[in-house]
């Protein structure tokens, strides 16, 4: 199997499992409905499990643009390579979403609520509030990328890596994922949208393409600063790039912070 196949496979993996779990807990008339967080943050870990047991020995089982990206800024990957990653990663997350969509149909059909809907393909946040929406995938990210690390420089039991990563988004969603629906992976997130997009979705309304950049530049800049950050931390070996990472990181937050979008219901009858 190519590196590509793998990634592709992967990813689809990823989403069938974890875009199922979420389509089983919140559509109408699943048998897994109201589940609640705690099933949907364990599911999503297991897809990972899942993912990476299937094509790690092929690809290494990346499965996430913000993965890939790092290590080929921390120069673990060759970046002639990073274009097809993220290509396979986005496809299998199209195909995986699609599985879902038919695997559903009957409760997608069943199902009015159209912010349910878009919730089982794209992440949506619990408050809107661009400042703190994107700081939260900067965040989750950033664990990630060190929690990958962590496990990585630990060779204790290398078959168990896989089952290790998936306890690592486990516990980010349990401990970070109320505020955004921790994307933390832009593939987990945009492929899925374009897949929402694209479907004939029953009284699917629109794929809030205003808010798709923050779970793709929240997770690409909290995974750069995660392994730069290690990198010089645990390794001492400190790069431009993280400098560079913090600069571009502080400014796009600043400017974030400037927005006005700080419009939810809940603080208008609180301020009110």
């Amino acid at each position: 199997m190519s590196a590509f196949l793998g990634e592709l496979i992967g990813t689809a993996i990823l989403i069938i499992i974890g875009g199922g779990v979420v389509a089983g807990v919140t559509l109408n008339k699943s048998k897994a409905n109201g589940g609640g967080w705690v099933v949907i943050t364990l599911a999503w870990g297991l897809a990972v499990t899942m993912g990476v047991f299937a094509v790690g020995n092929y690809s290494g089982a990346h499965l996430n643009p913000a993965v890939t990206f790092v290590f080929a800024l921390t120069g673990d990957f060759p970046w002639k390579d990073v274009p097809m990653y993220i290509l396979a990663q986005m496809l299998g997350a199209i195909i995986g979403a699609t599985i879902v969509f038919f695997h559903y149909l009957s409760h997608f059909k069943a199902t009015a609520d159209q912010a349910t809907k878009l919730g089982v393909f794209a992440t949506i946040p619990a408050i809107r509030h661009t400042f703190s929406n994107l700081l939260s995938e900067i965040i989750g990210t950033f664990i990630l990328i060190f929690g990958l690390l962590f496990i990585g420089a630990n060779k204790f039991a290398e078959g168990l890596n896989p089952l290790a990563v998936g306890l690592l988004i486990v516990a980010i969603g349990m401990a970070l994922g109320g505020t955004t629906g921790y994307a933390i992976n832009p593939a987990r997130d945009l492929g899925p949208r374009i897949a929402h997009f694209i479907l004939p979705i029953p009284g699917k309304g629109n794929s809030d393409w205003g808010y798709a950049w923050i779970p793709v530049v929240g997770p690409l800049l909290g995974g750069a600063l995660g392994g730069l950050t290690y990198k010089a931390l645990f390794l001492g070996e400190v790069s431009v790039f993280l400098w560079i990472t913090l600069a571009i990181t502080a400014i796009i937050i600043l400017l974030s912070y400037s927005t006005k979008d700080q419009v939810e219901e809940e603080n208008q009858s609180i301020s009110a």
